[in-house]
């Protein structure tokens, strides 16, 4: 029986003759990556109050009023699992399958804990130490070979394997209940708080083919990209 539903994520949000769902005052905290699936219906009644503010602008107005946790320090985890470690959440839910970690040309180099555990361009928790005949650089996830159970790696935080320079997305949604055209430009971004990137966009029927600008790092199936256009965010689909 509400009229309206107040959210603290960091976006704002305008309606007249059709709502439209723009970035946060603060560039650093928006967070309309998250909220590209949202609709005419879901806007129109939702407020999102801190849309205008910075972040120490809100800590400082909740340590006038008092707040305890004015000065809590930022969360970074996934916030509807709790406190728990990513990896320990997962486990309750897949079965864990380990198996080699490969070179492209298939040199095995390691083992992996199962392939759920681990992100395209993810450095850390790899456990590959030295490995003959190649240089000390760090060592990145760069593929994912489901089929045989491998982990693909390779050395340098831009090697070339970790870049594209398009991708197609499915499961596609507009704010509008539209997209802006069969062939549009418009700016990208492939996660929370990357930069939003140019690009090209050219819409079929149940999927989209997106063409950047600068070839984009660590581009991963299942993650999503979110289409903007002067500071609106027009929606978005799931890499595939």
């Amino acid at each position: 029986g509400a009229d309206c539903i107040a959210t603290g994520h960091y976006a704002r949000a305008t309606c007249d003759e059709s709502c439209h769902l723009l970035q946060a005052e603060d560039d650093n905290k928006d967070q309309t990556y998250f909220l590209y699936m949202l609709g005419q219906h879901a806007l129109k009644h939702s407020l999102f109050p801190l849309g205008g503010l910075t972040k120490p602008q809100v800590r400082k107005i909740a340590r006038e009023a008092g707040f305890s946790n004015s000065g809590k320090k930022d969360s970074t985890g996934i916030c509807f699992i709790g406190e728990r470690h990513f990896r320990d959440f997962l486990s309750t839910y897949l079965p864990a399958s380990p198996g080699e970690i490969q070179t492209p040309d298939g040199t095995v180099i390691g083992r992996h804990q199962g392939l759920m555990y681990y992100t395209l361009g993810q450095r850390q928790g790899l456990g590959i130490g030295g490995v003959a005949g190649s240089e000390e650089a760090p060592w990145f996830v760069a593929g994912k070979d489901l089929e045989h159970n491998i982990l693909i790696a390779v050395q340098g935080h831009d090697h070339p394997l970790l870049f594209s320079g398009s991708l197609e997305a499915e499961q596609l949604h507009w704010i509008s209940g539209s997209p802006p055209g069969r062939a549009f430009e418009a700016q990208a971004r492939c996660r929370h708080r990357q930069p939003l990137q140019d690009c090209k966009v050219v819409v079929e029927d149940r999927f989209m083919h997106v063409d950047f600008r600068l070839p984009q790092r660590a581009v991963t199936p299942g993650q999503s990209v979110v289409l903007y256009s002067n500071g609106e965010c027009l929606g978005g689909g799931v890499i595939r």
